[in-house]
Order: C-alpha cells, then sequence, then structure tokens
C-alpha cells in the first residue's frame, strides 16, 4: 500500500478544489479513531472520512454515509463546539510529509472571527487526528501519546504540537543535485531503498517505479553507482517531482487475477501495465486509472475490506470443509494402498490352476513346483505347503484369490465413492474462494447441511432465503456472460437457464465455476471464446496460476452425472483453449 507523501499531495490538490471555502455542517465519529465531516461548497455536499486507525490510516471523500454513536465522544463533541459550522480557510501538505493540515475559520464566544488548524497525520501505526490552535497549541486529539508512550513528542492538551524528526529526511520538492547525489553517495543500502531512507514521502514502491524508469537495478548498493548513473537517477527522480508540484497524477490500482495489489498516484510501470488502453500486461498485473484520488482510495479500501470481512465470516465454513477434505485424503491414499495390494490377485489364480494342472507330478513334500505357464510359454516356480497336498495348495491359492478379488472391488467401489467426495469438497473450498459477500456464503453452507457437513439445528427448519446470483458480465461484444459462484448456482446455469446452443465452459480437470455464454443464436466472435476462457479460469481453483487449460462445448452435449452432486457433469469431443485467469470485463449488478 503507497500511501506516500505523493498520494497526499494528489489528495490534497483534490481536496483544495473541492473542500476550500466550504462550510461544515456535521461533524460525526463513527469509531473511536474515526471522523467524519459532512461539508456543503455551493450546490455540493461532501462527505470527508478520515481515519487514524493504525493498521489502516485513511482519508478520502465519499459518498457512503456512517451513523456515529448516540452520544458522541468528547473529541468530537470538541470540534462541533468550535468548528461545527466553521469554513475550511485552506488544505495544504508540509513539504511531502505525510500530512495534511486544514485550516478552519469560525466565530468563538464572543462572536469574534478566529481560525483553527486540524492536522491529519498519516504514518501508520503512529497516525493521529490532532486539533491546534492557530498558534500550534494543541488543543485535544484523537489519540493521546504521553511520554511514556513515546519518547520524541507528547500529544496532549496544553502541549505544543511540531513534526518529530526521528530520521533526517530531506524534502524531494527543493532537492538539489548536488544534495541528491551526496546522500546517495553516504548510503550503502540497496537503491530503491536509499531513496526512501533519506527523501521524505517517498515510499518503497516509488523507490521501485524511480529505478525502473532509469532503467537502474534496484537491488544494488546505492554508494557502489557511478556520478554518471546518480546524475541520470536524479534527473528521472526531478521530473517526477516537477509532475507533483505541477499536479500531474495519474490515480491507479494495479490488479492481478482481480484483486488490488497496489494503488500510486503515480504509473506504476514496473508491474509492467499497460496503461494506454488498460490491458494486462504479459505478467497478469492490469491498471485501472481513476478520475479522483478519494474515488481510488474508496475503490481500492473498499475491495481490501470486503475481501478481509468475507474471509473472517467464511472461517467456519472453511474449517469445516479442510477438516473434511484432510480426512477424506488419508482415507484415499489408505484405499489405494489396499486396492494396490490385491494387483496380485491374478497370480493367486493363476497358481491355483497350474497346480490343478500339473499337481499329478507332485509325490508330496516339495516346496516348490516348476512347470510351464501356458499363459505366457514361460517357465514359473510356484511356492508350496510341504504339509499339504497338491490339491489343497490349489485350493489356498483359489481362496487367496478370491478374498483378493472380493477386497478389490469393495476397494474399487469405496475409493470411487472417496474421490467423489473429494472432488465436491474441493469445488466447495473454491466456492468459498469465490464468495465476495455474506449472502454468497448461504447457499454454500445449505450444500454443507444437505450432505451432512453441518448438522441442521432442527429438522424441520426453513431453508434460508437465497439472495445470491451468479456473476454476470457482459463481452467486449455485447454477449452475456453467466459464471456461478457455487455447485447448486452451476447446475441451475447449465441445466435450467443455457439453452442447447449456448456455449458452457470450465477449467480441465481442476473445481471451477461454469461459465455460460448466451449466444442467442448468433456466432460467437474468437474475442468472446477467449473473454469467457479467462473467466472460467479465474474462477477456478487454478486462478492464481499463470494459464489454465478450460474445456467448452455446447451445452447440448453436456450430461449430468446420475447420482453426483450437484453442479457435476460429463461431456464428450469437447474443445480446449488456454487462458489467463482474468475478470477485467464490465460486471453488470
Amino acid at each position: 500500500m503507497a500511501f506516500d507523501g505523493i498520494v497526499i499531495a494528489n489528495l490534497v490538490r483534490d481536496l483544495k478544489e473541492r473542500l476550500e471555502g466550504a462550510k461544515i455542517v456535521k461533524i460525526a465519529q463513527p469509531e473511536k479513531d474515526e471522523l467524519l465531516f459532512t461539508i456543503k461548497n455551493y450546490r455540493e455536499t461532501y462527505r470527508l472520512l478520515m481515519s487514524a486507525s493504525a493498521s489502516l490510516p485513511l482519508i478520502y471523500v465519499t459518498e457512503t454515509n456512517k451513523p456515529g454513536p448516540l452520544t458522541a465522544p468528547n473529541f468530537c463533541m470538541l470540534l462541533r463546539k468550535h468548528i461545527g459550522s466553521g469554513r475550511i480557510v485552506s488544505v495544504s501538505q508540509p513539504g511531502l510529509e505525510r500530512i495534511i493540515e486544514f485550516e478552519i475559520e469560525h466565530l468563538d464566544e464572543m462572536g469574534d472571527l478566529c481560525r483553527k488548524r486540524l492536522i491529519v497525520e498519516l504514518m501508520g501505526k503512529h497516525s493521529n487526528i490532532i486539533f491546534c490552535r492557530d498558534d500550534g497549541m494543541i488543543l485535544d486529539s484523537i489519540k493521546h501519546v504521553s511520554a511514556q508512550i513515546s519518547s520524541v513528542r507528547e500529544v496532549l492538551p496544553g502541549r505544543e504540537y511540531f513534526i518529530p524528526r526521528t530520521v533526517e529526511k530531506l524534502n524531494p520538492l527543493d532537492v538539489t543535485e548536488t544534495e541528491f547525489t551526496a546522500r546517495m553517495t553516504r548510503t550503502p543500502a540497496p537503491l530503491q531503498k536509499a531513496l526512501y531512507m533519506n527523501f521524505t514521502g517517498i515510499s518503497p514502491i516509488v523507490g521501485t517505479e524511480l529505478c525502473h524508469l532509469a532503467s537502474m537495478d534496484g537491488d544494488l548498493s546505492a554508494n557502489e553507482r557511478s556520478e554518471a548513473e546518480l546524475t541520470h537517477l536524479y534527473h528521472t527522480f526531478a521530473l517526477l517531482m516537477d509532475d507533483v508540484r505541477e499536479g500531474h497524477f495519474t490515480p491507479n490500482i494495479v490488479y492481478r487475477n482481480g484483486e488490488p495489489v497496489e494503488f500510486a498516484s503515480i504509473p506504476l510501470t514496473c508491474y509492467g501495465c499497460r496503461y494506454d488502453d488498460g490491458g494486462s500486461g504479459e505478467n497478469g498485473y492490469y491498471a485501472r486509472v481513476f478520475d479522483s484520488v478519494s474515488l481510488l482510495l474508496e475503490t481500492y479500501y473498499a475491495s481490501r475490506d470486503a475481501v478481509t470481512r468475507i474471509r473472517q465470516k467464511s472461517v467456519d465454513l472453511r474449517k469445516i470443509v479442510q477438516t473434511a477434505l484432510e480426512r477424506n485424503y488419508k482415507k484415499y491414499d489408505l484405499q489405494l494402498k489396499q486396492l494396490k495390494d490385491t494387483e496380485k490377485r491374478d497370480k493367486y489364480k493363476i497358481y491355483g490352476e497350474l497346480l490343478n494342472t500339473y499337481g499329478y507330478e507332485l509325490t508330496g513334500g516339495e516346496k516348490e513346483l516348476r512347470c510351464l505357464n501356458y499363459y505366457t510359454n514361460e517357465d514359473i516356480r510356484i511356492p508350496l505347503d510341504p504339509q499339504l497336498t497338491a490339491r489343497e495348495n490349489s485350493q489356498k491359492f483359489f481362496d487367496k484369490y478370491n478374498k483378493l478379488k472380493r477386497t478389490f472391488e469393495a476397494m474399487t467401489q469405496q475409493t470411487g465413492e472417496t474421490k467423489k467426495e473429494i472432488d465436491h469438497l474441493e469445488s466447495i473450498a473454491t466456492s468459498l474462494e469465490i464468495a465476495l459477500k455474506e449472502d454468497d456464503l448461504v447457499q454454500i453452507k445449505e450444500e454443507l447441511m444437505e450432505y451432512g457437513y453441518i448438522k441442521r439445528r432442527h429438522a424441520g427448519d426453513k431453508k434460508p432465503k437465497i439472495t445470491s446470483r451468479p456473476f454476470h458480465y457482459l463481452s467486449s461484444d455485447g454477449f452475456h456472460i453467466y459464471v456461478g459462484k457455487n455447485n447448486y448456482q452451476n447446475e441451475e446455469l447449465t441445466f435450467k437457464f443455457a439453452s442447447g446452443n449456448d456455449w458452457w465452459f470450465h477449467a480441465k480437470g481442476i473445481p471451477g465455476s461454469h461459465v455460460i455464454v448466451k449466444s442467442e443464436g448468433r456466432e460467437l466472435p474468437d474475442r468472446v471464446f477467449e473473454e469467457a476462457g479467462a473467466l472460467a479460469a479465474y474462477y477456478s481453483k487454478g486462478r492464481n496460476n499463470d494459464k489454465v487449460e478450460i474445456d467448452y462445448i455446447q451445452k447440448k452435449h453436456i450430461r449430468k452425472v446420475a447420482g453426483a452432486a450437484p453442479g457435476f457433469v460429463i461431456y464428450h469431443t469437447n474443445y480446449s483453449l488456454v487462458a489467463e485467469p482474468r475478470a477485467e470485463l464490465r460486471e453488470i449488478l
């Protein structure tokens, strides 16, 4: 996550355009370390969310409202008292620090015009929201920091506010080439690390990007670079700082396999993304450019939060499925071993038959019989029990054969049943990976109940209302594509929703979603096959692979497996393609 000085600069420019001169009409504190301001600027109303959470510090303009507690916390009450109807005079950033300062004008108790400062520090676990007088004296903060907590700076009412300088970094906006070269020459760290160690507001990903733009290996030591190399790097660095000063930003999120990987306010070409048409690079990364940094931040954190939240909600279901899978894996391995032990059953049958044929040659007491195996025309040695007659030895071998034959038949059936159960559980595990909302878990839980992995509390309980629906995408050529989120939806899509000439896609040999392309009587362009294949690869167990083989066939050739779990099918004479797992099409909600 690159919530660095450059993103802050982008955000400050965005907030200045929207909020300078605007009036604060409402202040809420939805969480203990979070504020939500409602602000009116002419005819526009904005909501400004700011959080000093140690794990997720952020600030952006949002359209989403969050209710506050019935009793407002003290910090919120103090802000309401002083700036509840104040006007935002300016929004600024000191240097390229991860700090945003709001200067707010308001009337005091005597009706005199005065100013206050609201300072938002976005510094990881040291993040804070600090309310100060115009002269810098702290009135209060959302987090109190005493001398016992920090020896660098106290953040308490009555203390003077200042920016802590624990590490002497240079301001990248006004650094000279001489200063840049001197700093880098004295730093033995890798080049990309030296950049964010020495300059304020530079994050590791920006350091990596600068090295990439300069075509330099960021893992080599900075103090081992030649003067010419450092001069070249400085010019690349200076060009980036020129863009920051002039407000030339490109807010974007880099995705891989549909999940956000990184965000920044500059193009991250180090990932190999294409920014001209939004396409994927060869390594599967692709970028989405946003109109505003606030929209970027809201989208990014909503995506990350949704993934985290659904994983927490599904942890119990995942544990049930994983436990059942591990048990079946062990059982399957044991059954395969027992099945392998039955492979010698035919040998005992041949021994018995040959003894019946050549047993007349034995006089008694022999430990073996050497004879011709008329099945292979080769000599064979048959071990004998000298205490038994030829007939009794023959019967003994037939008994062994019959026992192993019965074991083979039983184990073949049991192994097949266990394999079906493993396939079923793996398909449910894949459905849990695909689930994005709590509603998606309802059908998965219902399936686990139906197959006995979860006990119903009451036998007569009604089935829950199902609100989850398959993913619905629109191809580049206007064809509708549907993707099942679980086995029930796969079953319904394939055997109830799809018509005979619609096309069906599925990852070959691994659990995954059924993907249906509605042909509507038209011929599908090649691009639609590629896009549907990419979706089938993405919504499968192979979603993290570089390439996935996909089977596709018209729905009329698909048959349901008798007695199998929902979503399991058989087909023949299918076509195949190799696809890169992607979900880049426009989703229809």
